[in-house]
């Protein structure tokens, strides 16, 4: 099964490319429903390298952990095209439910100055992936908006 978004940011491609390659990032547009917490270090770094994070998730203001995951990630690049592959996936706790897991987000030059975002992710649950598609499929719109959001600061401050 499959969760697509696809719109432009107020941003320059590089600026949309610091943006997904931040942890920070990852926090602001998942809270209030998810956070990650690192298991192997007591902070995630400033910026994803090419390598594996085992991480905690916690689900509800950090109050209820439903599992750990990795967030395995990797970096593909083809002429202006930039994208962030994450081959991760659940590891313990009700996130198993989840049995594939590949998240992308790529970005190319948009209109006039702008960057195109796709951001994909293909997972599937087994007998409960229809069940388990709309809870994510919901929580992709939010971190879309957060996305839109945090690329739409990014810009107003660079323009200052």
């Amino acid at each position: 099964m499959k969760v697509r978004l696809k719109f432009e940011l107020p941003c320059t491609p590089d600026e949309a490319w610091d943006l997904v390659r931040s942890p920070g990032a990852l926090t602001a547009v998942s809270r209030p429903w998810l956070a990650f917490d690192p298991v192997e270090s007591a902070s995630l770094p400033s910026t994803w390298e090419q390598r594996a994070y085992p991480v905690e998730v916690h689900a509800l203001f950090g109050l209820v952990r439903v599992g750990e995951q990795t967030i395995d990630v990797s970096f593909r690049e083809r002429d202006a095209l930039r994208v962030f592959v994450d081959d991760g996936g659940p590891t313990a706790g009700a996130l198993k439910l989840v049995t594939r897991w590949r998240h992308q987000m790529a970005i190319a030059p948009g209109r006039d100055g702008a960057t195109l975002f796709r951001d994909q992710l293909s997972f599937s649950a087994g007998a409960a992936t229809l069940l388990v598609w709309p809870a994510l499929w919901a929580f992709w719109q939010w971190r879309g908006r957060g996305i839109r959001r945090l690329a739409a600061r990014i810009a107003r401050d660079g323009a200052e």
